[in-house]
């Protein structure tokens, strides 16, 4: 009776253990990456918790460094939650955190480049892509997403084959699904004789200065607008 009672007792305390181990791991939000930025998001969001329903922009480090964006944007009721340095693959994990507070009318995403960079496949980005377009219809139904196209940045001239071919399987899938659309920024980053404006770059010749948000805001402010009258008429601010 003893023995069976130690072996019971053993075995509660293995299984308590196993238990405390699953739940740390299964529930510890401060093992997703990029938990600084968020913590960041979560303070703004505590001084001006009214944003809803406006105009949302997501990404890597072209859109974080666009730090006049609401600005540029107005009178649309703007809002910039993108994280640098992130991949298609951290847009989904951080997507309830990210998207889903502010349901947004409209998603701008710019995403892939960092993954291109690293080497992943163009065919395997826009996976993640279409992935993320599919959790937005699930949780968003009546929302716009705004595809903006990846850069053909001066720094990448070897990557440039593989950013026209996940432009181009965007630009499809986005003719087709309900509610998307394709924006090339790339036109506006080229002079007529097809190099790349130089002076709209930083010195890293990735990311873009203030002249190259201008020339972003040229071709992408019509289509938010175009798309919020869309939805809303006349209306501007939601």
């Amino acid at each position: 009776m003893r023995a069976q009672v130690l072996v019971l007792l053993a075995l509660i305390i293995v299984f308590r253990s196993f238990a405390a181990t699953n739940e740390s791991t299964t529930a510890s939000p401060a093992s997703l990456p990029f938990e600084s930025d968020f913590h960041a998001f979560e303070a703004a969001d505590r001084t001006n918790s009214t944003f809803r329903g406006g105009v949302l922009f997501v990404g890597s480090s072209i859109f974080r460094q666009w730090t006049n964006v609401a600005e540029m944007m107005a009178p649309l009721p703007v809002l910039n939650r993108a994280f640098g340095g992130s991949r298609t693959g951290d847009q989904l994990l951080r997507f309830d955190q990210a998207v889903l507070p502010y349901a947004p009318k409209i998603i701008v995403y710019y995403c892939g480049s960092n993954d291109l960079k690293a080497g992943d496949a163009p065919e395997a980005i826009f996976e993640r892509f279409k992935s993320f377009s599919q959790r937005v219809q699930k949780a968003l139904p009546k929302a716009r997403l705004l595809f903006v196209s990846s850069t053909r940045a001066p720094d990448r001239i070897a990557k440039w084959e593989p950013v026209n071919r996940y432009n181009r399987l965007v630009s499809e899938y986005c003719t087709a699904a309900p509610n998307h659309t394709f924006i090339d920024v790339n036109p506006v980053l080229f002079d007529q004789n097809g190099n790349p404006r130089l002076e709209l770059y930083q010195a890293d010749q990735l990311h873009l200065l203030q002249g190259g948000y201008s020339e972003f805001c040229r071709i992408i402010k019509p289509v938010i607008f175009r798309t919020w009258h869309g939805i809303n008429g006349s209306e501007i601010l939601p």
